[in-house]
């Protein structure tokens, strides 16, 4: 599971990109520096690892990662192949999440690509051309079904009804993740498309370091309710600042620095567990002496396949999980004392695992 940092170029994505991961992304103050989609793998903070490994004190601490791309800035005409066209969709249609940058600050200093700052503007160019994307897939598929439908194929026609009614929504501007459509017609007809317009957005305000200080500014209040309107989260932060953050090289230096600006954590913290949350992950844990380890799962996972994750053999042979809650573990601070309790919980195959759970897999192969 990976989320795709996009927007238009000089908004600021690889400067947020740089502080989300180790790997260096080249910025640049003009279009296209980013040719090649850079990845990186970044550790999602949790306080709650933390706690763990203080109480365990195990040999190695291991957190949960999620991975981020930084993807080519797009420019109007993308979907016709202007700019990096098709390279830039192909590399979207790859991740399960978008982290959409939008520019909200002034800077006489860095060029814009359309001329002005207009976040809605730009939200809506690249909203616009991924729209147009879609379009294109449907027709494809639908070239396909149609032929098919014709030979009396009842799946064919049901697909046919589906996705016009899809690309008639699409026409009149609505993208996928916003259509109220059936769950089983969802899975069936439209999820296997990997539709751009279908997946999760989180918009990302980058703003400047007065701006910040003050909670966000007029263009960041247009974002908000625009994303109020749509169902969608808005983060603001001031990717130039979180660069300071990170070039700072003591953990005193950088509360000290977080302190001036009001702020408990760096943004880029909170951006990673956003990203987490949009691509429908949550965190188990195992706490043992030689590790404490944090393992990502999808939310709504059972515990067989939560098992599969550790090692497959879990999964073929599971048994049972043994379970404390994070709450319970931290009140009697340890397995012993939680277990002695009565607050270790034998499940079965059935068992939703939940977001915080210490788990203990039983299996046999």
């Amino acid at each position: 599971m990976k989320a795709g940092i996009v927007g238009l170029p000089n908004v600021g994505k690889s400067t947020v990109f740089n502080c989300l991961s180790n790997a260096k992304a080249q910025s640049a103050n003009y279009p296209f520096c980013t040719i090649e989609p850079n990845v990186g793998m970044v550790n999602v903070p949790d306080e709650r690892l933390d706690k763990l490994a203080a109480l365990v004190n195990p040999q190695r601490v291991v957190p949960a990662t999620v991975e981020i791309v930084d993807i080519a800035g797009l420019v109007k005409g993308a979907s016709k192949g202007e700019g990096l066209g098709n390279k830039f969709l192909a590399n979207i249609r790859e991740t399960d999440a978008i982290l959409h940058v939008l520019r909200c600050f002034e800077d006489e200093n860095i060029s814009h690509v359309m001329g002005d700052v207009n976040p809605l503007r730009d939200k809506e160019i690249i909203e616009m051309e991924l729209q147009l994307k879609d379009l294109e897939t449907l027709e494809k598929r639908l070239d396909k079904v149609r032929r098919a439908a014709k030979t009396g194929d009842a799946q064919a026609k049901e697909e046919v009804k589906v996705l016009e009614e899809v690309k008639t929504k699409l026409e009149q501007g609505v993208s996928v993740r916003h259509m109220d459509l059936d769950e089983e017609v969802w899975e069936k007809f439209v999820k296997p498309l990997q539709l751009l317009t279908a997946k999760p957005v989180l918009y990302v305000c980058n703003v400047d370091e007065a701006s910040l200080r003050e909670g966000g500014n007029v263009y960041t209040e247009q974002v908000k309710e625009m994303a109020a309107r749509e169902g969608s989260e808005v983060l603001i932060l001031d990717a130039r600042t979180e660069a300071d953050i990170m070039e700072l090289e003591t953990y005193e230096e950088r509360q000290m620095f977080l302190e001036d600006l009001g702020m408990d954590e760096p943004g880029i913290s909170k951006l990673i567990r956003k990203a987490y949350a949009l691509l429908n992950l949550q965190t188990y844990f195992t706490a043992g002496e030689k590790e404490v380890r944090a393992w990502t799962f999808t939310k709504g996972m059972k515990a067989p396949q939560a098992a599969g994750i550790i090692h497959s053999d879990f999964e073929k042979g599971f048994i049972r999980a043994e379970v404390i809650s994070y709450e319970d573990f931290v009140k009697y601070g340890s397995e012993a004392k939680a277990r002695e309790a009565g607050k270790m919980r034998v499940e079965g195959k059935d068992y939703v695992v939940q977001d915080g759970d210490i788990m203990h897999f039983r299996f046999n192969v």
